[in-house]
């Protein structure tokens, strides 16, 4: 029965986080990140549901974090909307965003996974869409 749903890959849908421009150069033990999702698509995407969840170890302790379930709507073709805001605690830790979103009728889904060492300026690219730099998964 699983062989029989297809699946369907998803191009052209990024994660990306983006730091806060008014903390640049402040505290970087007080840094926050704005997260994004990005429809790079030139169609729009609909019902799009996004669960987030921080894992991994904190303090040399396990740490899990609640599951965040957000329904994000319709995202138009070429644009984007704020998911959350990201503490550095959690930033330090495995960030995983599930997005799953209906279009032409099929339903998609992907797992983006930001490790905690890529939350980092050393791998900050051009985001587009959003004209800042930050880092992406697409």
């Amino acid at each position: 029965m699983l062989k029989d749903i297809p699946q369907l890959e998803v191009t052209d849908v990024a994660i990306a986080i983006v730091p806060f421009e008014e903390q640049a150069d402040e505290n970087p033990e007080e840094a926050m990140w704005q997260v994004y999702i990005l429809n790079l698509k030139k169609e729009k995407i609909e019902n799009v549901m996004i669960s987030s969840q921080g894992y991994g170890s904190y303090g040399g302790e396990p740490v899990k974090t609640g599951v965040l379930r957000q329904f994000m709507g319709n995202i138009e073709s070429a644009s984007f909307m704020k998911v959350e805001a990201l503490e550095q605690n959690v930033a330090g830790l495995n960030n995983e965003y599930w997005v799953s979103f209906y279009m032409n009728g099929q339903i998609y889904d992907k797992k983006y996974v930001f490790l905690p060492e890529t939350i980092n300026e050393e791998f900050y690219t051009h985001i587009p869409l959003i004209d800042k730099r930050g880092v992406m998964i697409r």
